[in-house]
């Protein structure tokens, strides 16, 4: 092991977020194609943390991308696997694969939230790539659950996104997603598919998906309006 201080590089690596409304819409798919091209171009691309269950298509971009073995760790007799964080560190890709920012770690990882683990590697000068979903957001918790009936348990501070240096929207209208959910396109536990079909509701997807594009446009206009600040550029 070694101490994460030690790890810290002069240049802090770079963070793109795959942004999108639902599980289903591709953010993964996304994430996993932008990483082959980078590898085509000569980086170095290792795979941190990827969600066990992948459709089959998502699944099969994992070949030829090399892959950290996860952490194992056991709690009250129930196994997790977590991202080896140190070990991440230790070999130090150029750009590393981090799937669901929002995931909480189990007891006994190094940090509680999986987003502060990003946050290391960036600090030791890794470029990350990584996935939200905009319900994830800590400001918008709230309303999604008013609008779903259903708690958001897992959030992020929405400083982490304002702070990303780019995001990729991730779209797909409802009427698709609820066929790819139909098709089995969609790979979730037993247990997370029963929440996940009160989820997908199409009046609880267009309202998402509607935070999700607001959310998106308000980093766009944030963007502009400093391009235009930065060269006093007058204008509405």
């Amino acid at each position: 092991n070694i101490p994460l201080a030690s790890a810290q590089n002069s240049t802090r690596g770079r963070l793109k977020v795959f942004f999108g409304y639902a599980a289903g819409v591709g953010k993964t798919y996304a994430m996993l194609e932008a990483a082959h091209q980078r590898q085509t171009e000569g980086w170095d691309v290792l795979v941190g943390a990827v969600e066990d269950t992948l459709p089959a298509e998502t699944a099969r971009l994992l070949a030829g991308l090399e892959a950290l073995p996860m952490r194992t760790l056991l709690q009250h007799g129930v196994t997790f696997r977590e991202l080896d964080l140190e070990g991440l560190i230790q070999r130090r890709p150029r750009l590393a694969l981090i799937d669901d920012l929002a995931h909480r770690n189990a007891p006994g990882a190094l940090h509680p939230h999986r987003y502060q683990d990003v946050q290391d590697l960036l600090d030791a000068g890794m470029d990350v790539y990584t996935t939200i979903n905009a319900h994830n957001l800590a400001s918008l918790s709230d309303v999604v659950a008013q609008i779903t009936g259903l708690p958001v348990h897992e959030t992020i501070p929405d400083a982490i996104l304002d702070a990303a240096d780019e995001i990729e929207l991730v779209d797909l209208p409802p009427d698709e997603l609820l066929t790819r959910l139909a098709d089995g396109k969609i790979a979730v536990s037993e247990q997370a598919a029963r929440t996940l079909r009160k989820f997908f509701r199409k009046g609880n997807l267009t309202a998402l998906r509607e935070l999700t594009l607001r959310r998106a446009a308000e980093r766009v206009d944030d963007q502009m309006r400093t391009y235009m600040r930065a060269r006093s550029i007058a204008g509405p």
